[in-house]
């Protein structure tokens, strides 16, 4: 893979908020048709020609890039890294407006397309949980742009109803409700006091042996101005497809799925739909929902394995 023109995207020396950076490197900001986007770059030292990889973090009431740093930092080392933050989380735009899974699609876009300004021919991605829908996505659409996809943990595999349709599952009562000017930000901060964000990483990791880091930065990144819009479209269902299940069977590159056993986030009932498929590869750990976090070592031998199969096509 050859590099090329340099990125327009600029590196911004500092940051708008009182959030620190939750992965080294370099953030950048570009204007995007999903707003103002940031997201994180870094590269190894020395010159690389490997595929650059793409993280991106999940979509819950505490969504950042800090969501990904085990592996960011990892492959930092390696090869070209992008960690991107998607709107309405992290130093990205937190702005009152409708968060869609349009929008979530299109930031992905648009940080693939700063990557393809530097490096030629397709990437590697990884998604984690909602987010990995948001990719599939955006694979679909633009399937020369990926070399391969992996979802870590996603949403989309449980076996609820099967809806081939597309749209979102969204509850226009229930969002509205929520983001009553009366409570808005008073019940989002009670939602994201410290004692209750522990309380969902310990349903996420499936024990109390939750990473004290990603406790530290969940809570500063919950306490920004504007961190409540987004989270609240989330849990209205608005970023959350009916046709996921559809995006993940029409993916034509290769895919690897990986989930852990334990916590509240075991359901991966319709993965059958995709074992046996030629190009889907599944890893299941004695992990909560956080795999690449409590055993990181294994994640990453396992990832490293299956890139090995993964063959990268001839640049046009």
């Amino acid at each position: 893979m050859n590099a090329v023109a340099p990125t327009v995207a600029l590196p911004v020396a500092g940051n708008a908020s009182s959030l620190p950076a939750p992965v080294s490197g370099e953030r950048h900001e570009i204007d995007s048709s999903a707003g103002k986007l940031s997201y994180w770059a870094a590269a190894p030292d020395t010159v690389t020609t490997r595929t650059p990889l793409l993280l991106i973090h999940s979509i819950n009431a505490a969504g950042s890039a800090y969501e990904i740093k085990p592996l960011y930092e990892h492959y930092r080392t390696l090869r070209p890294v992008y960690a991107i933050e998607l709107p309405g989380f992290g130093h990205t735009s937190r702005e009152n407006r409708q968060y869609t899974i349009r929008m979530m699609t299109d930031a992905i876009h648009a940080v693939t397309d700063e990557i393809a300004k530097t490096y030629d021919g397709p990437i590697d991605a990884i998604a984690l949980s909602l987010s990995s829908e948001f990719l599939a996505r955006a694979a679909n659409e633009r399937p020369q742009a990926y070399r391969s996809v992996a979802v870590i943990s996603p949403t989309g595999f449980d076996t609820r109803t099967v809806r081939w349709i597309r749209g979102s599952r969204a509850i226009p009562w229930l969002h509205k409700a929520f983001e009553q000017p009366l409570w808005s930000e008073g019940l989002f901060r009670l939602l994201t006091a410290r004692p209750v964000i522990g309380w969902f990483l310990k349903k996420t990791f499936g024990s109390n042996n939750y990473d004290r880091g990603l406790l530290d930065y969940d809570y500063l990144t919950t306490h920004q101005p504007g961190a409540q819009h987004a989270p609240y479209y989330f849990v209205a269902g608005y970023l959350f497809a009916q046709d996921a299940l559809a995006l993940y069977h029409s993916l034509p590159m290769p895919a690897w799925l990986s989930h852990g056993s334990r916590g509240d986030f075991v359901d991966y009932g319709n993965k059958t739909t995709v074992e046996g498929r030629p190009n889907w590869s599944i890893t299941v750990y004695q992990t909560g929902a956080m795999p690449h976090f409590e055993l990181p070592d294994a994640f990453i031998r396992d990832y490293d394995t299956f890139l090995a199969g993964v063959a990268t096509p001839p640049v046009a």
